[in-house]
């Protein structure tokens, strides 16, 4: 005899399923690669190098994506960030370059200590961003992207009054240089500091969106922020916030960029922007998990048709981003209140 079911009771709510869709694209693109590429060693070479690049592509794009899908702000500005990050980077590393070149550790505290000024520089560059340029076109997209644009040159303009207008070096320290082998692949150092700060940046995004507090507060404060004012919280400051980590994040994806390139320029966040954007449309709008997942794609892609079509590597992120808008037209993971 079955049991009574108490028509009162509450409906239980049924646990949504992870898709693990995207994943098995990223696996099944390094798949792919390696019959193609021929050779192992070749293919691990450009997999480590694709997936650190993806890994900073992912430092520098969080920080539009979590401001996108959060505060529902389009900056277009987000490459002044980048910028600021690249060269304050070269100021501490140019003070530090003997102490970072007599080793290990000192090379690795230098970098560390470039990653905190340019991270504290842009978040409270940020913040003057916000208050005066972004504040009085909340809701208005347009003028967002209009005004954003603005402030992008206005800073490039104040960066080549301060450093100059031209390309400064941002060598690696002399430890960081050079490459592990594994078999015959070769695995450059800095490649895998990148992957692991990269990985490090996910982690804890993910983690404070989702397992605290103040997580909590943000994303219900998108869902209904006059509840929430409600019951004492400023929604208001905890936005300034979001913006403010959003651009500290821009920072220190300037500095990781710059020394992946080992020299930086005014235009470097205009030139990275583009792909920001490749990346969090691949990803879906606002999605942490998919501009990571967007990110590492875009790293790998960029590397293998570098490596086996040179000419395709130059729209081979267009490409890309085509055939998953065709799959997924609200890209890989989609935020479903946009």
């Amino acid at each position: 005899m079955s049991a009574a079911v108490d028509p009162a009771a509450p409906a239980a709510i049924p646990e949504s399923r992870f898709d693990w869709a995207p994943v098995m694209l990223l696996a099944a693109v390094m798949a792919l690669a390696f019959p193609l590429v021929g050779s192992g060693s070749s293919w691990l070479t450009l997999t480590v190098a694709g997936l650190a690049m993806g890994f900073i592509i992912f430092i520098i794009a969080s920080g539009l994506t979590l401001v996108f899908g959060l505060m529902d702000v389009l900056n277009f500005g987000h490459g002044l960030f980048i910028a600021l990050g690249a060269f304050m980077a070269t100021t501490v590393m140019g003070g530090m370059a003997v102490f970072a070149d007599s080793g290990v550790g000192p090379a690795l505290l230098a970098i560390f200590c470039a990653m905190l000024v340019a991270m504290a520089v842009a978040g409270g560059v940020g913040l003057a961003f916000e208050r005066v340029i972004v504040r009085p076109v909340y809701g208005l997209h347009l003028k967002q992207i209009l005004i954003t644009m603005g402030g992008m040159i206005v800073g490039e303009e104040l960066i080549k009054a301060i450093w100059g207008p031209l390309q400064i070096a941002l060598p690696l320290p002399q430890p960081l240089r050079g490459s592990f082998l594994i078999g015959d692949a070769a695995i450059e150092k800095y490649r895998v500091l990148a992957s692991v700060i990269g990985a490090a940046v996910f982690v804890l995004l993910a983690w404070t969106l989702a397992r605290t507090k103040l997580g909590l507060l943000i994303r219900a404060g998108v869902q209904d922020r006059e509840m929430v004012e409600s019951l004492g919280y400023r929604i208001s400051r905890l936005f300034v916030g979001v913006f403010a980590a959003g651009s500290a994040l821009a920072g220190l994806g300037g500095v990781m960029w710059g020394l992946y390139q080992q020299a930086v320029s005014p235009q470097i966040g205009a030139q990275v922007n583009v792909l920001i954007f490749i990346v969090i449309i691949i990803g879906g709008l606002g999605s942490t998990l998919g501009c990571f997942i967007g990110a590492l794609l875009v790293g790998l892609m960029a590397n293998y048709t570098g490596f086996l079509a040179p000419k395709v590597a130059l729209f081979s992120n267009i490409a890309l981003m085509v055939a998953i808008l065709l799959w997924r037209p609200q890209g890989l993971y989609p935020v479903t209140n946009r």
